[in-house]
């Protein structure tokens, strides 16, 4: 008995153009395996990473004068560094600073202006866009968390210079001395700028 095959929504393959296309095939298959055996047999070069190629430029010798580095790290973007230089008293406003936040990646340097209060009953950070202003209420000597890390640093290292750098989750006796409870709850406040 002779057994057909069936096909749905597809004509039947005809035994004449089976046929035919058996020695196609059969030459195909021969020349892939022809193909497979000379590319093993040559060595296979892949160019190297471009940071291999090239040597890697530091942006330390772009840093202005009295850069304070306050975070290196490696994180999925690459390398990390962010400082602080430039600090202005707010003539207007008695403890307030404006500084420049220097945020480095491999690849690109950005450069903003944020405002650091430094009074005791109202410790803050004002970062933010043209179109986002962010006000993060801080608590000096309080928990300190991967979210709060950096808004500490930078508080730190403007508010009491001779701790810059130093871990903020170890001084809240130091902040005790200064004044600050450790007590105060921190916020965050968004306001949203003028659309372009």
């Amino acid at each position: 008995m002779l057994n057909r095959l069936r096909c749905f929504g597809v004509a039947p393959l005809r035994l004449a153009s089976a046929l035919l296309m058996a020695p196609l095939a059969a030459f195909t298959l021969a020349a892939v395996t022809v193909g497979v055996a000379v590319t093993a047999a040559v060595p296979l070069v892949l160019p190297g990473p471009a940071a291999a190629q090239e040597p890697s430029r530091s942006n330390e010798e772009n840093r202005p004068k009295g850069f304070r580095v306050l975070l290196d790290r490696v994180t999925h973007r690459g390398r990390e560094v962010v400082g602080i230089y430039g600090l202005v008293p707010e003539p207007a406003q008695p403890g307030m600073w404006r500084v420049q936040v220097w945020e480095e990646l491999d690849d690109r340097v950005t450069v903003a202006t944020d405002k650091i209060g430094c009074s005791v009953s109202a410790p803050l950070r004002i970062t933010g866009s043209s179109r986002r202003l962010i006000i993060r209420e801080l608590n000096p000597g309080g928990v300190i968390t991967p979210a709060n890390r950096l808004d500490h640093l930078m508080w730190w290292a403007v508010c009491v210079p001779e701790q810059a750098g130093r871990d903020p989750a170890s001084l809240g006796p130091v902040a005790r001395q200064l004044g600050y409870s450790g007590l105060l709850p921190e916020r965050e406040q968004v306001v949203l700028g003028p659309g372009r």
